[in-house]
């Protein structure tokens, strides 16, 4: 296995001591910075436009779009779940169901809703999953 077999796709040959081949194979893979040796901390953001150009179900044809992220409304006290739970959970009773274990998961679903910048009207789309979302101009 040669060089040449070691060299990521797209990149300059590495030219110099196997030492130095070895270091920046290394950093390469995990991100290690040669000249201070330190590790850096990339954090992957899902970057969006607030007006992107898609298509329409009203209008039936491709308009341009702002996008907004859907906040989660609060939950109303009247839902037949929400009574149940307050009806198991008042007096001396204690929690009525257990607490998950684990973690987290580690990317959050984001919801997004289109809304048409000519007919005003807005449309939703499947879920996206991303572990930071932001939305750009």
């Amino acid at each position: 296995m040669g060089r040449e077999d070691m060299r990521p796709l797209g990149h300059t040959p590495i030219i110099g001591t196997r030492k130095r081949i070895y270091w920046e194979l290394i950093s390469f893979l995990y991100n290690l910075d040669i000249s201070t040796s330190r590790f850096i901390h990339k954090v992957n953001i899902m970057k969006m436009p607030r007006t992107i150009k898609r298509y329409c179900p009203y209008c039936k044809t491709h308009t341009t779009q702002e996008v907004e992220r859907v906040k989660k409304k609060k939950a109303s006290e009247l839902k037949w779940g929400q009574r149940r739970f307050r009806k198991v959970t008042a007096g001396y009773g204690g929690f009525p169901r257990p607490k998950p274990e684990g973690r987290e998961k580690p990317t959050k679903r984001i919801n997004l809703r289109y809304r048409c910048t000519q007919c005003k009207k807005a449309n939703l789309a499947p879920c996206i999953r991303a572990k930071k979302f932001e939305l750009t101009e």
